[in-house]
């Protein structure tokens, strides 16, 4: 290719202003709907579903991030985290969840929609201002290289890179691998969860200079009962993390029953 060419291409090629253009013109020709068929309000949604969903603003458990129905205090955990101590040190959600906030998790992570990865980041970036403020970096749960294969990409990596970029916490997408594969833990009991997932996790050699003396946010899309990210947990503070914290889109409100 010329030197011509070159100038050419360049010359051709579109600026920021002429793509926003662009986009305004497709916008008046084929208005943008929202993910539940709305006329967009924002982030995706329309405004009935922003006013559906149930998003996590109140007090909450320290250790698990599940609501209470008053301000107890900082740092105060529910009877259950109470009861038996989590493996990591403490959690947030953005949001309950629902038939409302199912929606855009599972577009995300069953039809393809990586672009609503970025609006699910900043849901958890407003949650989880606070362990962020904290962390020295972040890292998503890992798929089995197996499963990684059939869908094609990670859920809960896709969410936490744009976390990432929103917080300016560095990411180590590689910090963790899952050595077997598991079974589905959607119809199992909690402690069947964690018998199912018991083992699976480590942090790989090459990568664990990167976790050792480290505060790591470890991101997933949903917690049912939190037993994968749990073994995540483990799998991290035998690496010589010094603390694990979580961060999720999405927790349920109880988890007996709920098939996820």
């Amino acid at each position: 290719m010329g030197a011509e060419d070159g100038l050419l291409r360049t010359t051709l090629k579109p600026g920021p202003r002429a793509k926003a253009l662009w986009r305004g013109a497709l916008d008046m020709i084929f208005p943008p709907r929202s993910i539940d068929g709305g006329p967009v309000l924002a982030g995706g949604l329309s405004a009935e579903a922003w006013s559906r969903i149930h998003f996590l603003d109140g007090p909450v458990c320290d250790g698990c991030g599940a609501p209470f129905e008053f301000d107890q205090g900082p740092g105060v955990r529910c009877a259950g985290c109470m009861a038996r101590p989590r493996a990591f040190d403490a959690a947030r959600a953005a949001c309950l969840y629902d038939e409302t906030s199912r929606e855009p998790i599972l577009k995300l992570k069953h039809a393809d929609r990586l672009d609503l990865a970025p609006l699910l980041a900043r849901w958890i970036s407003r949650s989880a201002s606070e362990l962020l403020e904290q962390a020295d970096a972040i890292a998503p749960v890992p798929l089995h290289p197996g499963r990684l294969l059939r869908r094609r990409f990670n859920q809960a990596a896709e969410i936490a890179r744009p976390l990432s970029r929103l917080s300016g916490v560095p990411y180590l997408p590689d910090a963790l691998v899952r050595r077997r594969a598991t079974d589905t833990q959607g119809g199992k009991s909690g402690s069947g969860r964690r018998r199912n997932v018991a083992g699976a996790f480590e942090t790989p050699a090459g990568r664990r200079h990167l976790v050792a003396d480290r505060r790591i946010l470890l991101v997933d899309d949903v917690m049912t009962t939190g037993a994968t990210l749990e073994g995540c947990a483990r799998a991290l503070k035998q690496a010589g993390a010094s603390r694990v914290d979580v961060a999720v889109v999405a927790r349920v409100k109880e988890a007996a029953g709920l098939t996820i």
